[in-house]
């Protein structure tokens, strides 16, 4: 029956769409699955209520056992309809019910037979269902017509074979790597969705095997593939065969270059699309190799359908990172893009253009972003702003503009991460750009006026009491600061009573300012804003007076902390009990704590030694109580670091053994943590004979053998070396795991009376000279490092051959000298020819030490790095030199 037109109301315009589902509940919906057991089958009104519990369970509604069992069992009756809708919503239901193994079967055999109807639709669909619900065992017995299946003529059935195949892939491997014949067909099909599906299966059945993968690229590069679905995915594994290649690159004798070329000459859009991508992407591509690529993606930049331009530009932003000047040829197209209705495009093609531009193009750049801004999404807004950011790195007489233009779309609306993308880069611009650090601090001034955040505002004030204090007129930034204590929250308040307390002790004719300022704060509503101003009124000298403040003072409350925060509150909260007085030297230096890790059987929760510290106390803690209750161990002094678990065995061994090296200034103690995932065997006396010939300044002087090691108990066995003292030795140690092994009972769980001596190869163990070396950052690197003494720095030049990047050679020399990155400085952006990386450091003996790299790298990808290090002892810096001369 027609319907009558109703006219809308205007005042319902901004109302939500009518939902048919609004309001249903589910204990409505399962009366109404009552209609399944009439005898006279009304299947509009069964597919409707099926509908809604489809639509119930894919809101979250969750069932019963019971009722779950009534709904399934009600749902199979509907077999008995011959209503084709009816059979497609029976399928869905039983795949979301995902039955139990014991009422698989109440359905086996309706489906089964549906798999072998003449009907194309029941067969595909049953083929789903089936593989979705069935497991292991009835697999096997419908193995051979899911083997038909993916040859049958008709595509519907074979793609529903081979995407089941796919699933099933990650739960029955070894069944679907049996139907590899009857695949290797299917890839030769003409329906494109059956050989796009084919190829995917066969990729999957053969990715562990490279020779396989490679041999399957070779011979589907030579023009077999007719779909442009599966050209896609072919381009996909070439792109990852040629990663994996070892062929030279520089002579251009590429592997399958020549095959994503000719991709570009498709009819397809998608397959010249993803060549062009893969080709970008490759592995240290040159200027000749990208030319064909860019050449496509240019002519897409002007395409009549959005995608295409979007994909295009995306891609170009893209190369425009690492190969600015092979993008330049489109940045007239680009430009044409500024003003696109699609607002992504648009800021995708001016942030391109900024990367390609020139020093001349940038104030008309700037002029037409700041257009459309108001117009994007936050995540395309800082896209610009890391585009302006490396903008203003290139060009640092621009830094003006464009820092007037991140201080005006700073004022603007716009959510945190936006915000804090602005603020990051205006502080970088800060670092890098002197002449831009007074109108950068005044810009981050104005912000904290009005900022939302806490987070920003207190990261600001800090930033502001580090580098306010060394501008030519520090006082004109007081007044911003001393608002935020009247104007803010807690946080914030007692971050502006620091940053004021840095502007007294660091700026002597301030102070008699700053103290007016700090004794209000003494009657503030929060403890913490109260305490701080108490103890920086009484520990700065002078009561106020022009004096210079003492240098210990400055380096005692704004100095950097030599020990992580997490550990200093564990140390304060086992000192609160003690009636000793509290040490500062005591807290443990290392960065990062690592478990008392085991490796242990899947599924199993380690205990005892093994397991987690369940309390608070940080891992060296419990590391240096477990050495000093073994009288063997107690005598070594105090333990400096311990190192995070070495795997001396592969996953899923006999025997699990990783070991943990303890580094004392005279002793080195390998800690083995043992694992026995063998339920029927008990080991005893077990011990680790480690052979040092390797290791010439090592000498065995101790060992603790384990007495017992039960299935899944973790347990340790230790071995002590003495090496010359303070000195950082280095050398390669075999281990071999010895052991008495005897025979369970699996009934009475006791072990046999006699046993058999067994032994185990496991993997031999490095000490290396970043064993020596506590990872221990530093809050601000410039002021720590002018604070060393300049008598101690060494600095020397070195060559790092042929890298792939600056990424690879900085993180070759952080895990070379084992020392903890400062400032962000391990991330190095991709456009950049030449990176500084700042590290901080305590070497054995407790010496600091500061280290900063500089690298540089050419067109052939040779590395050069300037090493400069400043520590406490000259020695020291000498065997940092030592140890990059000879790593």
């Amino acid at each position: 029956m027609a319907q009558p037109l109703v006219k809308k109301d205007d005042d319902h315009d901004d109302e939500a769409e009518y939902s048919p589902f609004l309001g249903i509940e589910k204990g409505a919906v399962l009366q109404e699955a009552r209609a399944f057991n009439d005898p006279q089958l009304d299947a509009r009104r069964c597919s409707q209520v099926i509908t809604k519990l489809l639509y119930l369970l894919n809101q979250g509604e969750t069932f019963t056992k019971i009722e779950a069992t009534e709904v399934f069992f009600s749902v199979t009756k509907l077999f008995q309809s011959r209503d084709i809708g009816l059979r497609r919503m029976v399928y869905l239901m039983i795949k979301e019910l995902s039955p139990s193994a014991d009422e698989v079967i109440i359905v086996t055999s309706s489906l089964m037979k549906d798999m072998n109807s003449k009907t194309d639709m029941y067969r595909a669909n049953a083929i789903r269902v089936l593989c979705q619900i069935t497991d292991g065992t009835l697999l096997t017995q419908i193995e051979r017509y899911l083997k038909q299946a993916i040859v049958d003529k008709n595509p519907v059935v074979a793609s529903a074979a081979l995407v089941s195949g796919i699933h099933l892939l990650q739960t029955n491997p070894e069944i679907v790597k049996r139907w590899s014949n009857e695949v290797q067909e299917a890839v030769q099909s003409r329906a494109a969705l059956v050989q796009f599906h084919a190829l995917a299966l066969l990729h999957q059945i053969r990715q562990n095997d490279r020779l396989a993968v490679s041999k399957l690229v070779t011979s589907l590069t030579r023009g077999s593939v007719r779909s442009p679905l599966a050209q896609c995915l072919l381009i996909r594994y070439t792109s990852q065969v040629i990663r994996e290649s070892a062929s030279n690159t520089q002579t251009g004798d590429r592997p399958f270059y020549d095959f994503l070329e000719s991709c570009l000459r498709h009819k397809a859009e998608m397959v010249i699309f993803e060549a062009a991508r893969a080709i970008t992407e490759l592995n240290g591509v040159t200027t000749r190799e990208l030319t064909p690529a860019i050449t496509v993606l240019q002519l897409f930049l002007s395409s009549s359908k959005p995608v295409l331009r979007f994909a295009a530009v995306r891609t170009l932003n893209k190369v425009a990172m690492t190969h600015p000047m092979a993008v330049t040829n489109c940045n007239i197209d680009m430009e044409s893009l500024i003003s696109d209705q699609n607002r992504s495009i648009a800021t995708l093609a001016i942030t391109t253009l900024l990367k390609t531009g020139n020093e001349s193009s940038v104030d008309r750049l700037m002029k037409q972003i700041t257009n459309f801004m108001s117009d994007i999404a936050d995540e395309f807004k800082i896209v610009v702003v890391d585009a302006i950011r490396s903008l203003c790195l290139k060009f640092p007489l621009k830094y003006r503009s464009l820092m007037n233009f991140l201080s005006n779309i700073l004022r603007e609306e716009g959510g945190f991460e936006y915000k804090k993308a602005i603020v990051d880069s205006i502080v970088i611009l800060i670092r890098d750009i002197p002449d831009a650090k007074e109108s950068g601090l005044l810009h981050l001034c104005e912000f904290i006026e009005d900022c939302e955040f806490t987070y920003l505002s207190t990261q600001i004030l800090h930033f502001l009491g580090i580098e306010g204090p060394k501008t030519s007129d520090p006082s004109k930034y007081i007044r911003y600061i001393y608002n935020r204590v009247h104007l803010e929250n807690a946080t914030v308040r007692a971050s502006a009573v620091s940053t004021l307390a840095k502007f007294g002790a660091m700026v002597d004719s301030l102070k008699p300012r700053i103290f007016v300022l700090l004794r209000r704060c003494l009657y503030d509503g929060d403890d913490e804003v109260r305490d701080r101003a108490t103890l920086y009124l009484n520990t700065l000298d002078g009561e106020g007076a022009v004096v210079e403040t003492d240098k210990d003072i400055k380096e005692f409350l704004f100095g950097s902390l030599d020990a992580p925060l997490v550990n200093l509150e564990t140390s304060l909260k086992n000192y609160v009990p003690s009636e000793e007085s509290f040490d500062i030297h005591s807290v443990p230096k290392e960065i990062k704590t690592q478990p008392l890790a085991e490796k242990k059987a899947p599924g199993k929760k380690p205990t005892g030694l093994g397991a987690p510290p369940s309390g608070p106390t940080s891992t060296v803690d419990a590391y240096e109580r477990l050495l000093s209750s073994i009288p063997e161990f107690a005598s070594f002094g105090r333990l400096f670091k311990s190192s995070a678990p070495v795997e001396l065995t592969e996953a899923e061994t006999e025997y699990a053994v990783n070991v943990v090296k303890h580094i004392f200034d005279r002793h080195v103690v390998f800690q083995y943590n043992c694992t026995n995932t063998i339920p029927e065997q008990l080991l005893e006396n077990v011990t680790v004979i480690v052979d040092a010939s390797d290791a010439e300044e090592f000498s065995e002087v101790a060992s603790k053998p384990l007495r017992s090691l039960p299935y899944d108990s973790p347990g340790q066995t230790f071995v002590a070396f003495e090496k010359p003292e303070g000195v950082p030795a280095v050398g390669k140690f075999s281990n071999m795991l010895r052991f008495i092994v005897k025979e369970v009972d699996p009934t009475t769980g006791e072990p046999e009376d006699d046993g058999v001596e067994d032994e185990y190869q496991l993997e031999d163990l490095d000490v290396v000279s970043a064993d020596y070396m506590l990872k221990v950052g530093v809050s601000n690197f410039r002021n720590a490092w002018e604070s060393m003494d300049p008598d101690n720095e060494k600095i020397d030049e070195y060559g790092l051959g042929l890298r792939e990047n600056l990424t690879e050679a900085v993180n070759a020399v952080i895990n070379l000298l084992g020392m903890q990155p400062c400032e962000a400085t391990e991330d190095v952006p991709s456009n950049l020819r030449s990176h500084t990386c700042l590290l901080s450091g305590v070497y054995i003996g407790d010496v600091r030490v500061l280290v900063r790299l500089q690298f540089g790298i050419d067109s052939q990808k040779e590395v050069a790095m300037k090493l400069a290090v400043r520590s406490e002892d000259i020695a020291v810096s000498e065997a940092i030199h030592d140890i990059v001369a000879s790593g």
